[in-house]
């Protein structure tokens, strides 16, 4: 029952909980609660199934005992039990099967022990006095304390640039290849593929977060975060296209800063229309991946992207990856015209590789995991490795947007067009 990030209010918790099936039960452990210190009011009748239901509305206990005696399927019912327990929680199971391999699989599980019923007072003392040691056994210093948080926010210049997989391929890296704890935010909520790049059920706490922006907290966070792996959780949404989302906001920017407590490094894609309707999201986001294409479409709206954040968010340092290039073929406009209508370098260049894409896709795994050895995935490896390295330092990336104005810029792109009679673009 353990979570790659640090519980809320842990100062809070009650130290011990029970629920148990049975009276007889509950006069076995109030002896022993009481000889410990513990309040013998925090023995509960219900069991598991009340456990489940109390936990998903209140705070978990630091040890917690629940009664696996009228449970059908216990592997399943501790699983369900996961969902609503806070990280760091010390889970002690009771039950009536005497089967080794249940017992592997409850500990393989998160829990700390699982006793035969009928409890003795020696074996109950016996595992509550070691969940107490595990909780006052001092901890290991984590170097990563002292990193300062890091927050991206992936933005792509046009639908189908691939801001979506750029993101996902981020954060997945960030976490296994750099080993920080990482959320991937995807605040395209009708349409989002944050979770289903991940093989994952976006699940209800983006919606929820939206429609109560007051419930959003530490805990809210750590509930509603679906995890990928051991320091990759993402938040994401499939809301009904029926139900347009009406926010001003606070909501967004509210997770923003929860995630910031919670975990080293933020990964947010950010649909580049959030601009436009929440500017106030670029705000704390120390780095801005432009993706883009090499098209005229894309080059125009490049072009307003980077005046935007220029003018919007000037603390922003502004990284530009041209994704999905066609090695070997005629582009729509060449590397060259590109930064020279946009007025600064291209800072990555991805290639375009459908057979690794359809391969990610099949797998359910991000594009970067993929392709962990593809020449493709390369520049997106430097890039992850140089947006920790920054966050790190505690510094931003350099490169940047030239000036000039923005009339001036639509004047140049406008020579990019074939004039009439020419095949391609000068």
């Amino acid at each position: 029952m353990n979570a790659p990030w640090k519980p809320a209010g842990v100062a809070t918790r009650d130290p011990f909980v029970a629920y148990v099936c049975d009276e007889a039960t509950a006069e076995q452990l109030r002896p022993v609660v009481t000889e410990l210190g513990w309040s013998a009011d925090k023995v509960h009748k219900g069991g598991l199934r009340n456990a489940v239901q109390s936990l998903s509305v209140s705070a978990s206990p630091q040890i917690l005992f629940v009664d696996l005696a009228e449970s059908g399927d216990p592997l399943n019912d501790i699983n369900a039990l996961a969902e609503v327990c806070e990280p760091g929680t010390i889970v002690i199971a009771g039950g009536q099967v005497n089967d080794v391999r249940l017992y592997r699989d409850l500990v393989a599980s998160g829990i700390h022990d699982y006793l035969l019923k009928p409890l003795s007072a020696d074996a109950l003392r016996d595992t509550f006095t070691h969940a107490q040691a595990l909780l006052n056994a001092p901890k290991l210093v984590d170097a990563s304390a002292d990193r300062p948080h890091y927050s991206v926010a992936i933005i792509g210049t046009r639908g189908g640039a691939g801001a979506s997989t750029i993101a996902t391929s981020l954060a997945w890296l960030m976490s296994e290849k750099e080993q920080r704890t990482t959320a991937l935010l995807d605040l395209d909520v009708h349409f989002g593929t944050g979770a289903l790049a991940l093989d994952l059920e976006p699940g209800r706490g983006l919606t929820d977060a939206i429609e109560n922006p007051s419930r959003i907290d530490g805990l809210f966070i750590e509930r509603a975060m679906v995890r990928a792996s051991d320091k990759l959780a993402v938040l994401s949404a499939e809301a009904p296209i029926n139900s347009p989302i009406v926010t001003d906001g606070a909501a967004f920017y509210q997770l923003q800063e929860e995630m910031r407590s919670a975990f080293e490094c933020t990964v947010t894609d950010l649909p580049r229309a959030m601009l436009v309707q929440h500017p106030h999201l670029i705000s704390d986001v120390q780095c801005a991946v432009v993706v883009t294409e090499l098209t005229l479409a894309a080059a125009r709206d490049a072009i307003r992207i980077l005046s935007w954040l220029k003018s919007n968010a000037p603390q922003t340092q502004v990284i530009v990856a041209a994704n999905r290039v066609h090695p070997g073929t005629q582009l729509e406009i060449t590397r060259k015209d590109f930064e020279s209508s946009i007025e600064r370098k291209i800072d990555y260049v991805i290639g375009f590789d459908q057979k690794l894409a359809a391969q990610a896709a099949k797998l359910g795994k991000p594009f970067a995991e993929a392709g962990k050895t593809s020449k493709t995935v390369a520049p997106i490896a430097d890039l992850a490795k140089r947006l920790c390295a920054v966050g790190d330092d505690g510094g931003a990336p350099t490169g940047g947007a030239k000036g000039g104005s923005l009339l001036g810029k639509f004047t140049d792109l406008k020579g990019l067009l074939p004039k009439k009679g020419e095949k391609k673009a000068k």
